[in-house]
């Protein structure tokens, strides 16, 4: 408890390291904090919608090569 604290220099070394834990640290705050959010921009619903409409033009056409087939082996 008699103990007198005596400021040593700190080394760039130690400096470096600190910083960087610091850094990451806040890093992984900012990763737990963030919301669940989902981004929505114009263009990625433009996306979808392309995505979608080429869906059911394909579904269309597994439907149509599926009754044709069926036609002629009747």
């Amino acid at each position: 408890m008699t103990e007198i604290i005596t400021a040593e220099p700190i080394s760039r070394r130690k400096a470096l390291a600190l910083f960087g834990l610091a850094t990451a640290a806040l890093a992984a705050a900012s990763v737990v904090a963030a919301p669940e959010a989902e981004a929505q921009t114009v263009g990625m619903t433009r996306r979808q919608e392309r995505r979608g409409g080429r869906h059911d033009r394909r579904q269309a056409r597994r439907t149509g090569r599926t009754e044709r087939r069926q036609e002629r082996r009747q």
